[in-house]
């Protein structure tokens, strides 16, 4: 285990850390692309040990039914060998191997059960940090992303209100150029000139194209 995973398990010492796989919504968090490989694999092997640990505990489960049933045939059976009944005697030496079997065959199932919490929770606990890694990879590639366009949109912003006042500025200039023209010289020179200017007019259609 690396550094970086000691200091981790460190610091998440005692804590509960849920099963990654167990949430539908982890899958959501590598995006259309999906997990990588690694990713995946150690998925796959978290899900097949949890799946063995719930099949060990439920063979243990059933056993002990099967076990409590045996234990009370036996009393009865005792009772009929008891009573002079010695036909229960054979069925009763059954019951007591297979009562055996099945102190034997728990035995060895808890024994599996020994290593594989701990196996669970290092492998669960690896599965997140790398799922973490991948999602920190997004987020600050989507930040470096995010600030670059900000500052593209500032810059822009800038350089657009720059250009709105040269253009207000020159829409000015035009205006009191045509008006000092049409006041000193009057229309009928400057029809001859070819000199028809409308001021609103082509603010009008300027303003409509920017809205466009």
């Amino acid at each position: 285990m690396s550094g970086h995973e000691e200091a981790y398990k460190s610091a998440l010492a005692g804590k509960n850390i849920p099963i990654v796989t167990a949430d539908d919504k982890w899958k959501l968090l590598f995006g259309e692309e999906g997990a990588t490989p690694e990713i995946n694999a150690m998925a796959k092997e978290l899900d097949e040990l949890i799946d063995r640990q719930s099949m060990y505990k439920q063979k243990i489960r059933d056993i002990k039914r099967l076990k409590k049933t045996l234990l009370d045939e036996v009393i009865v059976l005792s009772d009929k060998l008891n009573s002079g009944d010695k036909s229960a005697g054979k069925e009763l030496d059954d019951h007591k191997r297979l009562v055996k079997d099945c102190n034997s065959e728990m035995e060895e199932l808890e024994e599996s059960l020994i290593g594989l919490p701990t196996a669970i929770y290092e492998l669960n606990f690896k599965l997140m940090l790398a799922s973490m890694e991948v999602c920190y990879d997004k987020l600050h590639a989507n930040t470096e992303r995010i600030n670059e366009i900000d500052s593209w949109l500032y810059a822009t912003r800038k350089e657009l209100k720059k250009q709105v006042i040269r253009l207000q500025e020159g829409e000015t200039e035009n205006f009191n150029l045509y008006s000092y023209m049409h006041q000193i010289f009057g229309p009928e020179v400057l029809d001859i000139f070819d000199m028809a200017y409308d001021p609103e007019r082509e603010h009008r259609v300027r303003t409509t194209d920017l809205a466009d």
